[in-house]
């Protein structure tokens, strides 16, 4: 657990930065954008210099990402009029195009197969041959994209990544570009392209006094369409963060370290399509308890988990006196590191009692590796949209992983004695 030392400063510092400079000014475009505003794509401005710089081909960047542009422009006009930016559908429909006029393109978050693979796997072997090469690769993302410009020699590579987005008036902006000798470079028996390296940015250089770490991992192989459905539906709504429903074997007979009180978390909006009312309150470190009445806090629960409420209370710290549940919200002490894993549903089976076994990869480009651990998941399905998750088996032995990103919450001897009655 060597890596989470200094952990919780760490996520204040990155919470400040990214709160001013992140989503709000994003989530501000996108509202403009879906308000009418034209998408200018063959327009490129550049915040530092204004001006393409050629490469060595004598290719302009910036003219290069403008043909890039205006091969999606449509596809952003239509989405952002529609409110569909960032959907799987407007991202596929951009792969697809970008595949279509010889690009290797890929999606931000993995989510749709690559189109012109066949590029990447020939790059792949032109490192591993210690041939030259070059090979431009483009991500699409809600706003706008990232391009990652490759070269290899003598089995050495040199990555270009530049990233571009949608201004509010519609025009695509260099947002920044970055260079490095990738450090880590490997094509994984999963069908990612996995690559790092260490890049100077002069703003972060003042702030942090080292140099950037740059990650990056894409799904260079396809997968199939019934395990992203499946991934979408019942890993990806959940995931590793702020909760150990996955890092840990449970099941109905044995529900083992399986903490309910974040799985109050994370099911409560998914069930009620908003928060729940019961967060920290008053200043970093100040602990806040709430008594939750047991039939709000057990149909969250039951609404996922077929358990009776005699084991569920006897998990959890529950009051026959006031017939509710204690709840303590994670606080600072248990934050967690903002990059964590994602899953990825690589393979299903339907079992003769009605339930699927889904195995799951947990992909971290932060760790550089597309599967940090595996486990088996087993889902129930039931009448309608309804379902059970049944049991979770980690099949990546203890000592083969480390969860370094995760926190547990508090323990239930820690807190306030008394709670607040529960809205």
């Amino acid at each position: 657990m060597g890596k989470r030392c200094g952990l919780l400063w760490g996520i204040s510092i990155t919470a400040f930065l990214l709160t001013g400079c992140g989503d709000g000014a994003q989530n501000e475009v996108r509202d403009e954008l879906a308000g009418g505003k034209d998408i200018k794509a063959v327009t490129l401005q550049s915040e530092d210099s204004g001006a393409g710089i050629p490469d060595e081909d004598g290719r302009d960047e910036s003219t290069d990402a403008e043909r890039i542009a205006e091969i999606c422009r449509d596809i952003y006009a239509q989405a952002a009029q529609s409110g569909t930016l960032g959907s799987i559908e407007t991202i596929g429909r951009m792969v697809d195009r970008l595949g279509e006029n010889g690009y290797a393109a890929a999606s931000g978050d993995n989510q749709v197969d690559m189109a012109g693979a066949e590029q990447v796997l020939e790059f792949v072997r032109a490192v591993e041959e210690k041939e030259s090469g070059k090979l431009t690769i483009v991500v699409a993302m809600e706003m706008g994209f990232r391009k990652f410009d490759l070269e290899t020699k003598g089995g050495d590579v040199a990555v270009v990544r530049s990233y571009y987005q949608y201004d509010r008036e519609g025009i695509l902006q260099e947002r920044g570009t970055v260079s490095y000798p990738a450090d880590f470079w490997e094509y994984t028996p999963e069908g990612y392209l996995i690559f790092a390296g260490k890049s100077l940015l002069p703003e972060n250089f003042v702030m942090t006094f080292s140099a950037t770490e740059e990650h990056t991992a894409l799904r260079v192989l396809p997968l199939e369409e019934s395990c992203r459905e499946l991934n979408r539906k019942y890993l990806l709504p959940v995931g590793y963060e702020r909760n150990n429903m996955f890092l840990c074997s449970w099941s109905g007979e044995e529900y083992g370290d399986l903490d309910f009180y974040d799985a109050f978390d994370r099911f409560y909006p998914i069930l009620r399509g908003r928060p729940h009312p019961y967060g920290a309150e008053g200043s970093p470190g100040e602990e806040s308890a709430y008594w939750i009445p047991e039939d709000e806090f057990e149909s969250v629960i039951t609404a996922f988990f077929d358990i009776d409420p005699e084991t569920l209370r006897r998990k959890t710290e529950y009051s026959p006196e006031q017939a509710a549940y204690k709840y303590r919200p994670r606080g600072f002490h248990e934050a967690e590191y903002p990059d964590v894993p994602y899953p990825e549903v690589v393979g299903c089976r339907e079992n003769g009692d009605g339930t699927i076994t889904l195995t799951v990869n947990a992909v971290y480009p932060h760790d550089d590796t597309s599967r940090a651990f595996t486990h088996e998941t087993v889902i129930r399905p039931l009448d309608g949209e309804r379902f059970h998750y049944v049991s979770n088996r980690m099949l990546s032995e203890e000592g083969e992983y480390d969860a370094w990103w995760h926190s547990d919450r508090p323990s239930g001897e820690a807190g306030p004695e008394d709670g607040r009655r529960g809205r």
